[in-house]
């Protein structure tokens, strides 16, 4: 005899969720563009030329993924005004982790004294922020969560081969937070997100040197071909139009890169296009958060801006949102 099963209890849904504050790190040594004339091949001008890179910032031997994060993420609760104690959820998008295991998220619920989060790391290289914003979201959304603290975090001097100068000149150190929690007005808009399976290869970090390793001709083929189209369809999932874009964050991959990008996208004159590569260097899955928080703290962005993030490269994978800044 067959019964029909009882229903499972739901969890009470949020209509969406907002960002209460940003923070970042950046390590204290700097390794400037003459620095690197003394390990390998190149000069200030090849770099500046080809990267728009002036400097980068490199952690210390002993300092790890979840040690930049934690102090990430401590900058961004203060700003949020939220006590560790509220944190339900912790992400961790990285794709330098030193450790399998334990998870960088939970290097961060240990260091910051969170109590007993969900913990757990994302792992989808430069747009790895942006995957991680978004399950956030759904989190939140769902009711699994109700103050998730995401980061972006690499150690990419660790994984960098200082003697291939078209890598070296790019990877950096460093990390960046926001807290979330849930809103009546959505402040993160839909995800828009995929892969480019024949450029799985593009991009790699090989597990047994390691060895930060890429095929910088086709990223940047596939970036001034295909991120203009990806960035209006995350403006159209967010029932928006370039027209509403007051700040937009690509991956700081390359200034080279960035440059031509926003000026394909057809945005305001008035609208603040970050270039945190300059002083930053490629920061992988930090990127996007440590621009943001940075140029929060400089001024340069307006309480309640609408900002555009878009993030791409290593697997091919690429996400972005729209998103309503503090």
């Amino acid at each position: 005899m067959t019964t029909s099963p009882r229903p499972f209890a739901a969890q009470a849904p949020a209509a969406g969720s907002r960002i209460l504050g940003t923070g970042h790190h950046r390590p204290d040594r700097v390794m400037t563009n003459a620095d690197l004339e003394q390990l390998v091949e190149t000069s200030d001008e090849w770099i500046r030329q080809r990267t728009g890179i002036e400097e980068r910032r490199i952690a210390a031997d002993g300092v790890d993924v979840g040690d930049l994060a934690a102090i990430a993420g401590r900058s961004a609760l203060a700003d949020a005004g939220v006590d560790p104690s509220e944190i339900t959820q912790v992400i961790v998008a990285t794709c330098s982790n030193h450790e399998r295991s334990p998870s960088a998220a939970g290097r961060v619920a240990q260091q910051l004294g969170i109590p007993a989060p969900a913990a757990f790391d994302v792992g989808a290289a430069c747009s790895g922020f942006e995957h991680a914003l978004a399950v956030a979201d759904m989190s939140i959304r769902t009711g699994a969560s109700t103050t998730t603290l995401v980061i972006g975090a690499e150690k990419l001097s660790a994984v960098t081969d200082y003697t291939d100068r078209t890598t070296c000149i790019l990877t950096a150190d460093g990390a960046g937070a926001m807290v979330l929690t849930a809103s009546d007005q959505p402040g993160i808009a839909p995800v828009v997100w995929g892969t480019v399976p024949e450029l799985a290869d593009a991009v790699t970090i090989n597990g047994e040197g390691p060895a930060f390793a890429q095929q910088g001709r086709q990223v940047l083929g596939w970036a001034l071909r295909e991120a203009p189209k990806i960035s209006q369809r995350i403006v159209e999932a967010a029932g928006l139009t370039m027209e509403d874009i007051d700040v937009f964050v690509p991956h700081q991959a390359n200034l080279r890169m960035i440059e031509p990008l926003a000026a394909a996208l057809g945005l305001r004159e008035d609208a603040i296009v970050a270039d945190d590569i300059i002083t930053s260097g490629n920061t992988s899955a930090a990127t996007i958060p440590l621009a943001i928080s940075r140029m929060r703290e400089a001024g340069r962005i307006p309480s309640g801006a609408t900002a555009l993030l878009v993030g791409f490269g290593g697997g091919f994978s690429w996400a972005g949102q729209v998103v309503r800044l503090p």
